[in-house]
């Protein structure tokens, strides 16, 4: 008969490889770092192979044990879909969702709590994901991501497009004299995110040198951006869509006409091991009923 290893053991070693400290998983399954230890030595007596190596100071996962853990990270998946598909109270569980940082907080979090109250049993872990594009993190089962890597292993659904327009706040406007124009352009602080490229590729559009985008600040992340040209700390090349709401409720205007229409989208993804999830289908099937139902599309000019 054939002896399977206990579920204990499984989730240790997937969480250590995940983590890649004992401290962390124990942190993680709220034991202590010696019950993982134990379960790991176990778990080494039923597969005849090393799980764990010394280097330096650092306990790491054998090359042999990583392999493994994956295909146990991938079974706990699917044991944890199965479970989801045969109650009988609805969907219940928890998602681990990757977003970008100025998903999160310009439409995300705004509008989550509608489907968690469809959900009621359902848990969300939102983990901001480190690059726009990331499907990088093996403990997240779903991922928003601006962009695709081409070499990323998912499934992706189209979820929207992306306008990029210059915006302000209507304080900012009232103090450049109520109007904005090329010229008084010249005056105005310009926002960035990272680097300048985006103000490049608006003034390449107008006709400017892009050389005339290399001033103002540059914040590291789309969250800063958004707080500053809410507190009317300049003008920025904003996310039309994803900033609809402030644009509805005056926060925000457009002072110019013209946009840029990226090319790249927000997609939705699926690491391959995670296409039958139902709670991640059931988050897909929100997502795009209320992206619809908003009309997430190109907001009326101030």
């Amino acid at each position: 008969m054939t002896r399977y290893p206990s579920i204990q053991a499984l989730r240790a070693i997937e969480c250590v490889d995940r983590h890649g400290s004992l401290w962390r998983a124990a942190e993680e399954l709220n034991v202590t770092r010696s019950a993982v230890s134990h379960q790991l030595r176990l778990l080494e007596r039923d597969l005849g192979f090393k799980l764990l190596e010394r280097s330096g100071n650092r306990t790491e996962v054998t090359a042999r044990a990583r392999s493994y853990a994956q295909d146990v990270r991938q079974a706990l998946r699917m044991i944890a879909q199965s479970s989801s598909r045969v109650t009988q109270n609805g969907l219940s569980g928890t998602i681990a969702i990757s977003c970008p940082a100025g998903f999160i907080s310009a439409w995300f979090c705004f509008y989550i709590r509608e489907f968690l109250e469809a959900n009621p049993d359902i848990t969300l872990k939102v983990i901001n994901a480190p690059y726009m594009s990331d499907t990088s993190n093996p403990s997240v089962d779903a991922f928003i991501t601006f962009g695709l890597d081409p070499n990323a292993k998912v499934n992706a659904t189209e979820l929207h497009k992306v306008e990029f327009s210059p915006l302000c706040s209507p304080a900012y406007l009232t103090r450049l004299g109520g109007t904005l124009d090329c010229n008084s352009l010249e005056h105005a602080t310009l926002l960035h995110m990272g680097d300048f490229d985006d103000w490049k590729n608006w003034m390449t559009l107008q006709g400017f040198p892009e050389q005339s985008a290399e001033r103002g600040i540059c914040f590291p992340d789309m969250n800063m951006v958004h707080t500053a040209v809410l507190q009317g700390q300049g003008i920025a090349i904003g996310d039309a869509v994803l900033w609809r709401r402030e644009l509805r409720n005056g926060q925000l205007m457009r002072p110019f006409e013209q946009s840029l229409y990226s090319e790249t989208k927000y997609y939705f993804c699926t690491p391959h091991d995670c296409a039958d999830n139902p709670l991640t289908e059931e988050l897909l099937k929100w997502l795009i009923s209320c992206i619809n139902s908003r009309d997430l599309t190109s907001e009326t000019r101030s």
